[in-house]
């Protein structure tokens, strides 16, 4: 089998049998056996993750890649014969192309080991989804006995087209953090208001003036968002709530405005209680870190990246994500540069992350794969 008809099959498998944050347990063997047959020695981290280190011929520093595993709670609407064979689960998010192009890198570099002026360190990462599978593998030693010199990481991109790279100079993607709020009222009958604390009625303020906290707390040049995505109490039409959950997420890209926007919203909650007469309680949790390229190492990517697909098929990138992404989590540990990997040809490869319809054009996996081994390559020399 040809290189690019074997990365292309590697990414069949992976999308055709997807598996949840955490429950990735085939999908790690399936990658265990590829690691085997090419003779790189591996070792199981944190459940479901893989590492595997590759040693050169010579000593020398040690680069990084990385990949995750992880599907989503998404039914495929698609209709080739690779689709999910699990139903309500799909690699609607690219990570089976993911492990396709650093398996695909791993298996030039495995042939090269002799020339290579260093090591290499492959990590296939669980549970990017729910933002917790980098910080597991950090803890389960991923960037340990060595510690990494660079990291690399990449995602397929469906609004860049294939044979295409994007590269983000500084701040690519935002910090994720994730609120969980109770307001704890009192009961009463919906006729007798006030013989109550109203938590819906709190709740709705609290919601309608957490959104100045952007708007008149936040410089007009630092982006920041506050959503509340989810909100639940009451039992009747007629019984005053008397307990109101509320889940949100703030996004910022630098870890100042987080603590700006927490301090503030915590305030906030505590002018509630007097205002309302009702009792808060938050779990404000930092996620993962804002995603901010290492200058040197973003240079250096752009520079091989021009080498290797033609300095007009580099698409550099203006604007930053308010998404998130746990590789964040590496750069805050060690220098490195996240990459995307154009993925689009036409209607079909150009759905949005996460759509039920996500697809890619294959033809972009294998030349990624190339490139990530070429940018290793020279970095180590």
């Amino acid at each position: 089998m040809n290189f690019e008809k074997e990365v292309i099959e590697i990414r069949r498998h992976a999308h055709k049998n997807p598996e949840l944050s955490g429950k990735e347990y085939n999908t790690a063997k399936f990658i265990e056996s590829k690691l085997k047959e090419f003779n790189i020695p591996y070792k199981r981290a944190a459940n479901t993750g893989v590492i595997a280190d590759l040693h050169g011929a010579k000593k020398g520093k040690t680069a990084a890649l990385r990949a995750d595993m992880d599907a989503l709670p998404v039914s495929e609407q698609n209709s080739f014969s690779y689709k999910s064979v699990n139903s309500g689960i799909m690699h609607a998010c690219g990570h089976d192309g993911h492990i396709a192009i650093i398996l695909g890198a791993a298996k030039i570099l495995s042939k090269n080991k002799n020339a290579l002026n260093g090591s290499v360190r492959f990590i296939f990462q669980p549970a990017e989804e729910v933002a917790d599978g980098a910080n597991n593998m950090i803890k389960a030693g991923a960037l340990r006995d060595p510690k990494p010199d660079v990291i690399f990481g990449a995602h397929v991109c469906p609004w860049i087209k294939s044979g295409k790279v994007g590269i983000k100079y500084g701040a690519m993607m935002a910090g994720v953090d994730k609120i969980k709020i109770e307001i704890n009222g009192e009961i009463a009958h919906g006729a007798y208001p006030h013989l109550s604390k109203d938590a819906i009625v709190a709740a709705g303020a609290f919601i309608s003036g957490v959104q100045s906290v952007v708007s008149r707390e936040i410089a007009p040049s630092e982006p920041a968002v506050i959503t509340f995505g989810q909100i639940s109490g009451g039992t009747s039409y007629n019984i005053i709530c008397d307990k109101v959950t509320l889940t949100g997420t703030v996004r910022a890209l630098n870890n100042k405005t987080r603590n700006i926007i927490k301090k503030s919203v915590l305030n906030k909650l505590k002018s509630l209680e007097r205002a309302y007469g009702v009792k808060c309680f938050a779990d404000y949790r930092f996620i993962d870190e804002p995603l901010i390229n290492t200058g040197k190492i973003t240079r250096f990517c752009h520079k091989t990246a021009a080498q290797f697909y033609g300095k007009n098929n580099v698409v550099v990138i203006d604007e930053s994500s308010m998404g998130g992404e746990d590789f964040a989590n590496y750069l805050k540990e060690v220098p490195g540069n996240f990459i995307y990997i154009g993925s689009s040809k036409d209607k079909k490869t150009s759905y949005p992350w996460h759509h039920c319809n996500f697809d890619i054009d294959e033809s972009a996996l294998p030349a990624a794969a190339r490139y990530l081994a070429y940018t290793v390559e020279k970095f180590l020399k």
